[in-house]
């Protein structure tokens, strides 16, 4: 399978493009503007994750429209954003990958976010359509979700990357463990979410799923240790991931979402072959 990857970053733009104009429709800056200016702020500042384009993708890989997906990608950046300003605190032992200014204070951070999780549910919750007769989707989309970034995802993911921070161990093992629930769980999340809505079977959701771990744990390798320090394994999960996508979906059109894994996650001369 041939995958031309620069090309296709106008497609990750693209689905970014939209779910930011979804965004700005139920996130406006009203009174109290105490509240609602960091909440704004704070959704359109932090550095994007992978996982809402993804979800988008999924989506449209197993034949679902964009707009679908759009309500879900937007709840999952949502708890990306939640999330972020967690581990992104002033003071915090832990700031993997791009920062942003703290123009609101550590306290104010956190309260937004919060505040951003139950908006983000609330979000999906508004997407039921009985005249799409979604309800059942949407219900194990919000499942989804909230299992995703909860206890055993990507909160026990950063309580592992303080643990692991605090130890000074540099245990390969469980920097691939942090790693999987910090950034893969939330990718996984995406994925089976957009299968879900675009009424993909069991098999495809759960490749899907499959995939989204994959992508979602190089990409915490790289934004936590950078992808020197862990090439070989990068490149173990890569050709998994792929080999997901090949194996489920022969004869569709996977160049699109192959493309969300970065030309950073695929060593130079390997960059055009998958």
């Amino acid at each position: 399978m041939v995958v031309e990857m620069g090309r296709d970053q106008s497609y990750r733009a693209s689905i970014e493009s939209e779910i930011e104009a979804h965004l700005k429709k139920v996130i406006s800056i009203k009174p109290p503007e105490s509240v609602f200016e960091p909440m704004h702020y704070l959704t359109f500042a932090t550095p994007k994750s992978t996982a809402p384009a993804l979800c988008v993708a999924a989506c449209e890989l197993v034949g679902g429209e964009r707009a679908e997906a759009l309500a879900a990608a937007s709840a999952i950046h949502l708890m990306h954003v939640a999330t972020y300003t967690h581990q992104h605190m002033h003071g915090s032992g832990t700031k993997p990958g791009p920062t942003i200014d703290h123009k609101f204070g550590p306290n104010i951070e956190l309260l937004m976010g919060d505040g951003i999780m139950p908006f983000a549910i609330e979000l999906l919750a508004k997407a039921m359509s009985p005249a799409r007769e979604n309800s059942d989707k949407i219900l194990r989309v919000i499942t989804e979700v909230t299992r995703a970034v909860g206890l055993q995802g990507l909160l026990e993911g950063q309580f592992r990357a303080v643990e692991w921070t605090q130890s000074g161990n540099g245990d390969e093992e469980m920097l691939e463990y942090v790693c999987k629930k910090k950034e893969g769980e939330i990718h996984a999340c995406g994925a089976a979410c957009g299968a879900i809505l675009g009424d993909g079977n069991d098999e495809e959701v759960e490749s899907l799923r499959n995939y989204g771990l994959y992508v979602g744990t190089i990409q915490g390798m790289i934004n936590g240790v950078g992808r020197n320090n862990y090439n070989n394994r990068m490149e173990e999960l890569r050709i998994s991931a792929m080999k997901e996508l090949q194996t489920r979906f022969k004869g569709k059109k996977v160049r699109p979402i192959a493309s969300l894994i970065e030309e950073s996650f695929v060593p130079p001369s390997q960059s055009n072959l998958l």
